[in-house]
């Protein structure tokens, strides 16, 4: 059965995005997790201005969290409010999890939110990328492969 089109279907929809992440961190992997969230929280999504940039996950007394997260105000809410920065519990299955945990405990493995999006269902959906973070001369090589890249694409559009 042919996998449909995420981009095509109304409902997907791309939240925020840490383009930091690819340039800071070797991605080995990802994982894609659930997100619990109170009520203002969701319409707070759909209104943008949400950041993933200083957050990461973290395996905690048995749980998957997502720290320092923010998401604003939604001004709607009255009396419902909820905390811009608080710890989220993300959803995994316990294979997930202790998966997650051992590949944490190794040396200078971490888990960074990639992106934050709706999923064809409307359910709010995080994936998580497993990292290990970049030296200074992984990043200089990283930005010249990017830009002789670029350079090399400059050179056979003039050549045609």
């Amino acid at each position: 059965m042919a996998k449909k089109k995420q981009t095509s279907d109304p409902n997907y929809k791309v939240i925020a995005e840490n383009r930091r992440a690819r340039f800071d961190y070797a991605i080995e992997d990802d994982i894609e997790c659930g997100i619990v969230l109170e009520g203002s929280e969701v319409k707070a999504l759909r209104g943008n201005g949400t950041n993933i940039a200083d957050s990461y996950a973290a395996v905690e007394d048995g749980e998957l969290w997502l720290v320092n997260s923010y998401i604003p105000p939604y001004a709607q809410a009255k009396v419902f409010k909820h905390e811009e920065r608080r710890r989220r519990k993300l959803l995994v299955s316990r294979k997930e999890l202790s998966d997650l945990w051992n590949l944490t405990q190794r040396k200078g493995m971490t888990l960074v939110p990639l992106v934050i999006y709706f999923n064809h269902r409307g359910r709010a959906k995080i994936k998580l990328g497993i990292a290990k973070g970049k030296k200074l001369h992984d990043k200089r090589e990283t930005q010249a492969k990017r830009d002789w890249g670029r350079q090399k694409q400059r050179l056979l559009k003039d050549a045609r």
